[in-house]
């Protein structure tokens, strides 16, 4: 697999279910926004959090090259085993096209040598 290690440092935002989808949780190289009956959240970038706002911020992104077919078995599965046995959180999102995974800043250096040894690429 080869990952793309994206340039901003990213928040995850966590609103009420019925708070409306804020303007500044759009723009940058990825943003995502899902709804539940219990929650509103949203993963972008940490500069355009505002303050106060409830977030979990100082996330790196890494995008896996896609696309990937939707009826493709395990490839979550590879990475997010990998970077368990690491010790690395995760937060991982899937779009249609490919998976992208968020882990904390200070174990970006953990999470790209686990990935390296277990013969994966990652791109800067």
């Amino acid at each position: 697999m080869i990952f793309t290690l994206l340039p901003e440092t990213f928040a995850i935002v966590r609103l009420g279910a019925n708070d409306a989808t804020p303007r500044w949780a759009e723009g940058g190289s990825f943003a995502s926004i899902t709804r539940t009956a219990d929650e509103l959240s949203i993963v972008c970038r940490e500069s355009s959090v505002p303050a106060g706002t409830h977030a979990d911020r100082g996330w790196q992104c890494l995008r896996l090259e896609g696309p990937i077919p939707l009826d493709t078995v395990g490839v979550a599965s590879e990475f997010t085993s990998i970077l368990a046995k690491a010790g690395v959180s995760v937060f991982p999102v899937a779009t249609y096209d490919t998976d992208y995974v968020l882990v904390k800043s200070d174990r970006l250096v953990r999470a790209e040598d686990a990935l390296r040894s277990a013969g994966h690429s990652i791109r800067q």
